[in-house]
């Protein structure tokens, strides 16, 4: 299976991906803005699933929420 972007692109391990809309972190009242760029992606297991750092936590975020950079 290959995580794809909102484009269509394929995501690959290590990838600096962008947010496209904003998002709100189950858990914490912090919000991701649209335009926040995450780098060093993970891939996961599932391909709709990628794994990202942003600050001290990890966090799943949806492939079709992303688009590559």
């Amino acid at each position: 299976m290959e995580a794809k972007d909102s484009n269509g692109t394929a995501l690959n391990d290590g990838d600096s991906v962008r947010v496209i809309k904003d998002l709100k972190v189950k858990g914490t009242s912090n919000t991701l803005k649209r335009g926040t760029v995450v780098k060093n992606i993970k891939l996961t297991t599932d391909s709709e699933l990628v794994d990202c750092r942003i600050g001290k936590s990890t966090i799943a975020l949806k492939a079709c929420f992303l688009k590559k950079s």
